[in-house]
């Protein structure tokens, strides 16, 4: 699939970025913090290399929040219509980006690799899609296709601290 799809905005435009290729795994998260952040269901990430999200226009605000680990996370929105575009978590620092799928012109190009902490999903929300489902989180060396395992570590080396 061509990148073209992979550019995405906030609602009102000010803030538009480009994924420039497909991210290493896309979550789809059922848990109580998520479902909160996003006033839904659940969230789904897009988790990409921080230097494979380009901007297009605008410049997102960072906002340090809560998050269910007690390390915090930033989420990056709009400075204008507030909407989250992407988040960084603690763990991985800003070298990985969360970037919300429901930001990219064409969503569907992305559907979930895994669904994540599924102990707290809607009742009414129904998991026939064959991917894995996991109570919690889970090992990526377990989950991620060898090519995005070695794109990290390749990635993480480049820009230890």
């Amino acid at each position: 699939m061509s990148t073209d799809g992979f550019e995405g905005r906030c609602t009102c435009g000010h803030v538009r970025f480009r994924m420039t290729s497909r991210p290493l795994f896309v979550h789809c998260c059922h848990c109580r913090w998520c479902q909160r952040e996003t006033g839904t269901a659940f969230a789904l990430n897009a988790m990409i290399e921080h230097d494979r999200v380009e901007l297009i226009a605008g410049e997102p605000e960072v906002v340090d929040t809560p998050s269910n680990s007690g390390k915090g996370q930033r989420v990056s929105r709009c400075p204008r219509c507030k909407i989250a575009v992407w988040s960084s978590y603690a763990g991985g620092g800003e070298i990985i980006r969360f970037v919300r799928v429901g930001t990219l012109e064409t969503p569907d190009a992305l559907p979930p690799d895994i669904h994540i902490f599924t102990q707290s999903k809607q009742p009414w929300v129904t998991l026939g899609d064959g991917k894995p489902v996991m109570e919690e989180y889970y090992r990526s060396a377990e989950q991620w296709p060898a090519e995005s395992i070695e794109r990290r570590k390749l990635h993480l080396e480049r820009h230890k601290r």
